[in-house]
């Protein structure tokens, strides 16, 4: 069975200096490159989709509400049109970085606030997939299982990648705990890599954030596991 490993990076300057996000690179098979909206640059896009590419990792474009202040992670009520607008710019923004590095974007993955917002908000889930028709070409859409975008995004002919998190709480409905409540985020790496395995055979990719603490050891840890498990780590 093959399941792809996925983490967050271009995000920060600092872990990137330190070398936590290359490190990373040595162990995920897709990167969701931040777009530049809430945080990082194109500087950091470039040397982020230089290493991925350089390691064989797949590059995704982590698009999401333009909120520096708020990380992303604060709903922005945008207008549909202007959503639309803004993932397009951030995924054409990135592939141009991307195919100047030698690679390409393969995927899109929200990020965030607007990640969740379109499980369940009709308009701008329908923004984001009506995005992705506006590219060049059609990309996959990484999303939570019976998230409202994946369903129009099927709808519409685009492939998509339902998604897994090693290192979140879920609600008993299926949908990620609020990173506001206790016990939001695990940071214990044979709980996460106990979570992966409960979860690869239900999803496509399993994700660990690179802002987790101590993400390069859970990243490492939920490989190790998966493939203990028979799964092939690779990109989708």
């Amino acid at each position: 069975m093959r399941i792809d490993l996925n983490a967050d990076l271009g995000e920060s300057w600092e872990r990137w200096r330190s070398g936590e996000d290359v490190r990373l690179l040595d162990v995920v098979t897709s990167a969701n490159v931040c777009c530049g909206a809430y945080a990082g640059d194109a500087e950091l896009m470039r040397v982020t989709c230089e290493a991925a590419v350089s390691r064989g990792v797949a590059i995704g474009a982590q698009v999401g509400y333009p909120d520096r202040d708020g990380f992303g992670r604060v709903f922005v009520d945008l207008p549909p049109a202007a959503l639309r607008r803004e993932v397009v710019r951030q995924v054409r923004l990135l592939d141009d970085i991307a195919t100047s590095a030698g690679g390409a974007v393969t995927y899109v993955k929200p990020h965030g606030a607007l990640y969740n917002t379109i499980v369940h908000h009709e308009e701008h889930a329908r923004a984001v997939v009506d995005a992705m028709l506006d590219l060049d070409a059609p990309l996959p859409l990484l999303g939570l299982p019976g998230s409202r975008a994946l369903e129009i995004a099927v709808d519409a002919g685009l492939s998509v990648v339902h998604e897994g998190f090693a290192d979140r709480a879920y609600t008993a409905a299926g949908r990620l705990v609020p990173r506001s409540e206790p016990g939001a985020v695990l940071d214990d790496p044979s709980a996460v890599a106990a979570q992966a395995v409960r979860l690869h055979r239900d999803v496509a990719s399993i994700c660990v954030h690179s802002d987790s603490p101590g993400a390069l050891d859970l990243a490492r840890a939920v490989r190790i596991a998966l493939e203990g498990a028979g799964a092939e780590v690779t990109s989708a």
